[in-house]
């Protein structure tokens, strides 16, 4: 039996972010309504206007500081869910606190206020990452019951000095850590479950606002640069990182909305391990077919028996649980580009 159905009312919160809209776009084409958190009135119009034929079946609140403590109290009554999105994605910063601080409180904030909420939510997704389950085991194949307290034993030991990567893979650790102790200690008397959503790295096409290249979120940025800029090494070309598309992120949490057995849950989302070398491989297949050119050639002399570092996520959970499909490498990739094009993007 689902446990939301469509007709009920959701609460996304950084709407307009790089994955939380694609959720948003989820949720109303499945027929649910949709009341959306942003930080400012400003980036209401963007999604008014890419939204507008769903009328009042999307509402917006502004939250300016999701770390605040009551930041959400206001925001929760006559909800059936809660998804919460909203957390930092970025490597470069100094210290480690501009990462961990809002990534934590802003997971708090708002699993507070549900705790305090009317009982009628059901269900709070939290969406997490693969790191928070590890990442520097080489073929080693990953499961939802590890933690990645190694990220932590590194920040804490080295402060500022820890690597950019790593202070971020703290971050997601310690407050999705957080967010499941919360949630243990008020469990018994809560109405509700949760649930969170472990993806790896994020590609695919944009649905949120975004002007130029330069100012596109951390992972569409690298995929931007991997196929038209040449900066990065053989080395790196050749190493085989998880991904997965950010659709199928958004169809992940509809579908732990609805799946009554995805509560008390830790789901990786994972499409499996892909050098670096082969997306560029599907962008020249994908510029190809689309009339594109420029696309780098990375790897001169590509051999795919060179691939040796895997990183590997088991898709038992999802499998088992959410029975969603996995969007294909040639198929995210030609997307993307198809989108770089319209929006005026590809170098001549």
């Amino acid at each position: 039996m689902p446990i939301i159905t469509p007709g009920r009312k959701v609460l996304v919160t950084g709407a307009n972010g790089f994955v939380a809209i694609h959720i948003v776009d989820n949720l109303l084409k499945n027929g649910y309504f949709v009341r959306a958190t942003i930080r400012s009135e400003s980036k209401e119009a963007h999604l008014k206007k890419l939204f507008s034929k769903y009328g009042d079946k999307l509402e917006f609140v502004v939250v300016p500081d999701i770390t605040r403590d009551g930041a959400f109290d206001h925001v929760v009554d006559g909800l059936d869910a809660i998804l919460h999105t909203a957390s930092p994605f970025q490597y470069d910063v100094k210290d480690p606190e501009e990462l961990i601080r809002p990534a934590v409180d802003g997971t708090l904030s708002v699993l507070k206020s549900a705790i305090k909420a009317p009982g009628n939510i059901k269900r709070v997704i939290i969406l997490s990452s693969s790191v928070s389950v590890g990442l520097l085991r080489f073929n080693h194949e990953y499961t939802e019951e590890e933690w990645n307290d190694s990220a932590i034993d590194d920040v804490k030991a080295k402060g500022k000095e820890s690597n950019g990567l790593v202070k971020y893979m703290a971050s997601k650790t310690l407050a999705e850590r957080a967010a499941w102790e919360l949630y243990r200690k008020h469990k018994a008397s809560l109405p509700w479950d949760m649930v969170a959503i472990n993806p790896p790295y994020i590609f695919g096409p944009n649905l949120h606002e975004v002007d130029k290249p330069e100012n596109l979120n951390t992972s569409s940025k690298r995929w931007f640069d991997l196929f038209f800029n040449p900066i990065f090494s053989d080395q790196e070309l050749y190493f085989a990182g998880n991904w997965v598309d950010v659709r199928d992120v958004a169809a992940a949490h509809v579908a732990a909305l609805e799946k009554e057995e995805a509560a008390d849950e830790r789901i990786v989302i994972a499409a499996g391990p892909v050098p670096e070398q082969e997306f560029i491989e599907a962008a020249k297949r994908a510029a190809a077919s689309l009339g594109i050119k420029g696309v780098q050639t990375g790897i001169k002399k590509y051999d795919p028996a060179n691939v040796k570092n895997s990183v590997i996520y088991s898709s038992k959970k999802r499998e088992r649980i959410l029975g969603i499909k996995i969007t294909s490498v040639d198929e995210s990739v030609r997307d993307t580009i198809a989108d770089f094009k319209e929006r005026g993007w590809i170098p001549a």
